[in-house]
């Protein structure tokens, strides 16, 4: 009996960029990196295994910026707010080497209740982009075996909320 032969990682279940999800039973599963806006806009998106830390997936995510970043005066700051999953010199070196302005909250720092009115909480930003994303079922579950068509479906998905946002100013 004939057999179809595979590539390196094209598994009959997985596909490449799946790892184990230390959250899920060990589960096969996907981690999607995202950098947005101040508004939720989506600006680059990498995909890589569940089991991979995020520091790792940092740089990859910053270099895949799609739209060309402003250039950085000597006066002028851009921000970069990522949680504690960040905290380590993994993720302050490729904050640092960008030229970009850390807010990194720190491992073991208490959540403050208040923040006193002067600055608006940002970390939910990213988490209602990745909602939005969600809602489209073939990014939610995972059905393509080879990462670069689901991130090709990322892509088009964060395009798609691009077109609303100036299309039906939604965003």
């Amino acid at each position: 009996m004939a057999e179809r032969r595979r590539c390196h990682g094209e598994g009959a279940h997985g596909g490449d960029a799946v790892g184990p999800n230390p959250t899920d039973r060990a589960k096969n599963g996907t981690k999607r990196s995202l950098l947005v806006d101040g508004r939720g806009g989506p600006l680059s998106v990498v995909v890589a295994g569940a089991n991979v830390n995020d520091t790792k997936l940092l740089q990859a995510t910053i270099e895949g910026i799609v739209v060309k970043r402003p250039r950085v005066r000597a006066d002028a700051e851009q921000n970069l707010c990522l949680d504690k999953g960040y905290d380590n010199p993994t993720g302050r070196a490729a904050v640092a080497k960008n030229r970009y302005v850390p807010h990194i909250r720190r491992i073991g720092e208490e959540k403050q209740g208040s923040r006193g009115g002067r600055h608006r909480a940002r970390r939910w930003v990213v988490e209602r982009t990745h909602g939005w994303l969600s809602k489209c079922r073939g990014i939610l579950v995972r059905y393509e075996k080879r990462a670069v068509l689901y991130l090709g479906m990322l892509q088009f998905a964060c395009c798609l909320l691009w077109f609303r946002r100036y299309a039906y100013n939604t965003f």
